[in-house]
C-alpha cells in the first residue's frame, strides 16, 4: 500500500513538474517558470537549507542552488558545478545554466538517479566527470541527500581512496538521506560491492567497471524491500 501512494504521488509530482517552465525566453515565460522553479521543484524551501557540507578539500556537495547560492558560490571562489539531476531544459536546469554562463562557472552534468540503479556507464561516466573537474567544484542533485550522497561516496572511496565505511557517512539522516525508502537503491548498491568485495578483495571502481550490474541491483532491492513488508 505504501509502495503504491509513493509511486502514485511520485507520478503525479512528475507530470506537475513537466507540465510547464520550459522556457525562460520571455518575460512571461520566464515568470511562469520562475514559479515553477519555486513551487514544483521546491526551490523557496532551498533558500535556508543548502544540505551544503565539504566532501574532500575543494569539493563541496549541496542541493539544487539557484541563481542568488550560485553567485555566493562564486564569491566563495567556486569554480564549476555538477548536475546530477540531468539536463532537461525545465527550469531549474534553465536557471542554473543562465547563472553559470553569467557568472563564468563551468557547469558540468552526470545524471543519476534517486530511485533506481545507475547504468553501469553513467557511474563510471560520473567519476571520470569528477576526475576532470576544476576545483573548488559543488556537486548537486535536487535534496542534495540520495544522489549527492552517492556521488560523495564515490569520490571519497575511488578517487581519494578512502576507505567506503568512511565514505558511506555521506549517505545518512544528517544529509536527510533515508535507506528505508525507494532511496535505499544507492546504499543497496554499496551493499553489494561490499559482499562481493567480502569473497574475493576487489577494488571499488574495477567491480563498477566489471562486473556491477543495474539490472541484478534492481531485482535483488526489489527482493529486500518486499522482505521488509
Amino acid at each position: 500500500m505504501f509502495t503504491r501512494l509513493e509511486t502514485w504521488f511520485e507520478n503525479l509530482e512528475r507530470r506537475l513538474r513537466k507540465s510547464v517552465g520550459g522556457d525562460i525566453a520571455t518575460p512571461e515565460n520566464r515568470r511562469r517558470a520562475w514559479w515553477h522553479f519555486q513551487l514544483f521543484d521546491h526551490a523557496f524551501l532551498r533558500l535556508w537549507w543548502t544540505n551544503f557540507d565539504k566532501v574532500a578539500d575543494g569539493v563541496y556537495r549541496s542541493n539544487h542552488p539557484g541563481p542568488e547560492r550560485l553567485v555566493r558560490y562564486k564569491e566563495m571562489g567556486i569554480r564549476s558545478i555538477l548536475n546530477l539531476r540531468g539536463e532537461d531544459g525545465r527550469s531549474p536546469w534553465l536557471f542554473e545554466k543562465e547563472a553559470c554562463d553569467d557568472l563564468g562557472i563551468d557547469l558540468q552534468v552526470a545524471k543519476i538517479y534517486a530511485r533506481k540503479p545507475a547504468k553501469r556507464h553513467e557511474i563510471l561516466n560520473l567519476i571520470e566527470t569528477m576526475r576532470g573537474m576544476e576545483k573548488p567544484f559543488v556537486m548537486h542533485c535536487k535534496s542534495g541527500a540520495d544522489r549527492a550522497g552517492f556521488a560523495a561516496v564515490l569520490y571519497k572511496a575511488v578517487i581519494e581512496g578512502a576507505p567506503l565505511e568512511e565514505a558511506r557517512r555521506h549517505l545518512s539522516l544528517r544529509y536527510i538521506h533515508t535507506d528505508w525508502t525507494a532511496t535505499g537503491i544507492v546504499d543497496h548498491i554499496f551493499d553489494m560491492y561490499e559482499a562481493r568485495n567480502a569473497e574475493d578483495p576487489i577494488d571499488l571502481e574495477t567491480w563498477f567497471e566489471t562486473e556491477y550490474d543495474h539490472k541484478a541491483a534492481a531485482a535483488s532491492f526489489a527482493e529486500k524491500r518486499a522482505g521488509r513488508r
